[in-house]
């Protein structure tokens, strides 16, 4: 099969100067932007929209600031500067004691405590956020001025910059925003879309002459951007020789007085992890006098940085803590004696620790079904998490209940939400009098799609003395947000890890467990359950994808088309999302796009917010908006959001199709996804099928060697270092 590359696709990018196109965010600004065939030019209501997603954002934002206050408030001291350094990491250290000693301003960018964590023996639960403070609208400001806004768009023509971006950098921005986009041109990177090659034709349009590659200004916001698109690669930090490399290649010539103004302006954070020498000393040989061990100099964003420092804090928590007494020892012992293999470890090790993980594929979702059964049994107020509504609903089903109902302390039993609507309290338990989930024992279900800055907040809000189970398979795909919270923990080893021995069953289970370990090999497959179809270009491949939907699966397996689901490695590509989409609407509901290009019984996607996934169908559209059917609840999408946030749903990537499964599955490999392939994203897409998976067939030889030969790409995280020294090692 051969497949090439798509650039800066959702499942492939990982350098450190691009980013993950997630569904919903802002497609790149000016001549960068790729134009969509298959999603026409909103209307007049564009602007509109973009206010009301910046007053959603800002809303966001000022509730994360308020947290990042509340975590400030619980720190110590400065940062350690800890190790010996030299060159530009001694400069670097020099710019931060400036800071440490009040010559330059310390407001933002230090108040994390040193790397070399504390043991916790008497840990106090930080500061829970109020019930009203995580609505899932939660108020915020009316926006900006129209004339505030008008400035803006004066600015930007005067600077050749799109008028479009007038509401989204007013917002930003704030009032004046006019003359701070005089005063620094390179503000405009701030804004979601925006390259830098694009600010730097905007500010050299307004300051002539004045305008050169190493004016400071400019350094901090290539900077900041790319910190910014290396958390969309889905790292916390950047190594300081990592980060200054890549500025060079952005053509700052002094990457290291970049680095050091970033810092003094508060825009970035500083952090040196000790690092494990080897082979340098043998076992039992003591460091000499005053000798301090080798350490590496990471920065970044404040958000992610304390997302992790407070997600570290919160694990600790549950970690030193006892948990709730509910139910006797001798009652434990008897639910687990009474359940089958690695349920009954799960269940014992749940009965006398507050974090556990549990791994496993799918057949493993019936032993943590069984847990919730035994904790509700038990008295305990027990619910399980989903990151998404496919994983939630998948769940849900498995226990027997309704999504989000019944309460787990009603004779129904545990009932499935999201990790969104447990946070803002539009699904689940709500809080208690001291804003901590209503709940004494949480299981997350598909765990390795947390992210940091959701995982931070799941610890925070968990009450004292309850029970949080972490559970999922860790061959998946990573999270799309930054982090890697699920793996980072599997490799600390602070908390009992038990691990389900249920294979997944028929060929199925049998090819994808195979691939979880680096192998493809052939199955057995008597009822056609797994099917190639050797494909030799990329048109090819859309013909015979859509034969195999409309056609092929329904006659052969049985399977409707509305219970097959495409997936495929990016959006863009002569066979990507975009394409497929367009091709199956065609056959499968063909009109005239006349809202958006869509029309009633469109099969969509509706991502309200960047990394959040709601699958759903197009019922009908009017002056309010598309209206569709998403989970089983009503969503109406305004006119001029329609095009950032809804796309048709036929054809997926693999990582907006986590959680979910169907009864059939067309995982499509065009000859230009080579490089997109990894052993994680064959695994996912293989996996997303229940009772049949044809594999449209065009990249050769590369999937085996993706299989065999290309892991997870790395993510640099420092979670893993937060948590070692501050727990106790559990085997």
């Amino acid at each position: 099969m051969s497949t090439e590359p798509e650039p800066a696709t959702e499942d492939t990018a990982h350098a450190v100067d691009t980013g993950p196109e997630t569904p919903g965010t802002a497609e790149p600004a000016g001549a960068a932007s790729e134009a969509r065939p298959d999603e026409p030019a909103g209307d007049g209501g564009e602007a509109a929209a973009q206010v009301s997603e910046v007053e959603a954002e800002l809303a966001a934002q000022r509730i994360e600031r308020e947290r990042i206050e509340r975590r400030k408030a619980e720190k110590q001291g400065p940062i350690d500067a800890g190790g010996k350094l030299s060159g530009s990491a001694a400069d670097l250290l020099a710019a931060v004691r400036a800071v440490e000693s009040g010559e330059k301003p310390a407001a933002t960018v230090f108040g994390a405590p040193e790397p070399a964590r504390r043991p916790a023996p008497e840990p106090v639960r930080p500061p829970r956020p109020a019930p009203a403070e995580h609505s899932a609208a939660p108020a915020g400001p009316a926006g900006p001025a129209p004339e505030t806004v008008q400035s803006v768009r004066r600015v930007l023509a005067e600077g050749g910059a799109p008028e479009g971006l007038a509401p989204q950098t007013a917002a930003l921005l704030g009032e004046g925003a006019q003359d701070a986009l005089r005063e620094d041109p390179w503000l405009l990177l701030r804004v979601a879309g925006v390259r830098p090659e694009q600010a730097d034709g905007f500010a050299r349009a307004l300051l002539g002459a004045e305008c050169g590659p190493d004016d400071e200004r400019r350094g901090r916001a290539v900077t900041v951007w790319l910190l910014e698109q290396a958390a969309l690669a889905g790292h916390t930090a950047l190594e300081l020789p990592r980060l200054t490399a890549t500025l060079a290649q952005r053509g700052v010539p002094d990457p290291d007085a970049a680095v050091q103004s970033t810092l003094a302006e508060g825009e970035a954070l500083a952090f040196q992890d000790a690092l494990e020498e080897t082979g340098a000393r043998r076992e039992g040989e003591q460091d000499e006098e005053g000798e301090e061990r080798p350490v590496r100099v990471l920065i970044g964003l404040e958000r992610y940085a304390l997302a992790e420092e407070s997600l570290a804090d919160g694990l600790a928590r549950l970690v030193n803590s006892a948990p709730k007494q509910d139910g006797s020892a001798a009652d434990w012992e008897q639910a687990a004696a009474s359940a089958q293999g690695s349920a009954a470890e799960l269940i014992r090790a749940v009965a006398g620790h507050g974090l556990v993980l549990h791994t496993g594929g799918e057949a493993s979702l019936a032993e943590r079904a069984a847990l919730l059964r035994t904790a509700h049994a038990l008295g305990l107020r027990a619910w399980a998490a989903a990151p998404g509504p496919l994983g939630r609903d998948r769940f849900a089903a498995l226990l027997g209940a309704a999504p989000a109902e019944p309460p787990s302390s009603g004779p129904g039993g545990p009932a499935a939400v999201t990790v969104t609507g447990l946070l803002t309290g539009a699904e689940g338990p709500g809080r208690d009098a001291d804003g901590a989930l209503d709940l004494d024992l949480l299981v997350v279900v598909d765990a390795p799609q947390l992210d940091v800055e959701a995982g931070a907040l799941l610890a925070e809000s968990l009450p004292d003395g309850a029970r949080l189970v972490l559970a999922g398979d860790p061959a998946v795909l990573w999270s799309v947000g930054p982090g890697r919270v699920f793996a980072d923990l599997l490799a600390a080893r602070i908390c009992p890890q038990i691990a389900s021995r249920r294979p997944d069953p028929g060929p199925l289970g049998e090819l994808v467990s195979g691939i979880g370990i680096g192998e493809l090999g052939q199955v057995e497959a008597p009822g056609k359950e797994v099917v190639i179809v050797p494909v030799r270009d990329a048109g090819e491949a859309v013909h015979r994808t859509v034969q195999l939907v409309a056609d092929s699966v329904p006659r052969a397996i049985g399977v409707p088309a509305e219970e097959t689901q495409v997936i495929t490695p990016g959006h863009g590509g002569a066979a990507g999302t975009r394409v497929l989409n367009a091709a199956l609407k065609e056959r499968l509901n063909p009109g005239p796009g006349r809202f958006g290009g869509f029309d009633p019984g469109d099969r969509v996607v509706h991502t309200p917010a960047p990394g959040r996934v709601l699958p759903g169908r197009v019922v009908t559209a009017d002056a309010e908006g598309l209206h569709l059917s998403c989970a089983g609840e009503t969503v109406i999408v305004p006119r001029g959001r329609v095009e950032g946030s809804v796309r048709h749903g036929w054809a997926l990537t693999a990582h907006q199709a986590l959680g979910g499964r169907w009864p059939a599955a067309v995982v499509v490999l065009p000859g230009d996804a080579v490089q997109a392939l990894s052993r994680p994203w064959i695994y996912t897409a293989f996996g997303r099928a229940v009772r049949h998976l044809s594999v449209v067939h065009g990249v050769e030889q590369a999937l085996p060697r993706a299989v065999a030969e290309i892991p997870a790409k790395p993510r640099t995280t420092r979670l893993p270092r937060l948590l070692a020294p501050q727990t106790p090692t559990t085997d």
